[in-house]
């Protein structure tokens, strides 16, 4: 079964495991790492994490990732701060 993104139920299951699952392609392991490293206070953005998303990624890519994640986590705090629960947006 797939989202209607096309991700299988599967992958999205999986995402928690995505460093060491087959299922992620080395660039979606990057963003993924990427993302941890923005969101996770006890994570940074190294030299070497840079290196790798500019491997798969332009400039642009890069700073477009970047805004979104940093987006979805200013949209966490704000929901999570007034209480505004999950609208069930996704059911596996």
């Amino acid at each position: 079964m797939s989202s209607e993104l096309g991700i299988s139920t599967e992958k999205i299951t999986a995402v928690d495991e995505y460093a060491d699952s087959g299922l992620f392609s080395e660039v979606e392991r990057a963003a993924l790492s990427y993302a941890d490293a923005i969101t996770l206070s006890d994570q940074d953005v190294s030299e070497e994490m840079f290196a790798e998303l500019r491997a798969h990624f332009d400039q642009a890519a890069v700073v477009e990732l970047t805004a979104v994640i940093a987006w979805e986590n200013a949209s966490s705090k704000f929901n999570r701060a007034l209480r505004i629960s999950s609208q069930n947006l996704w059911q596996p």
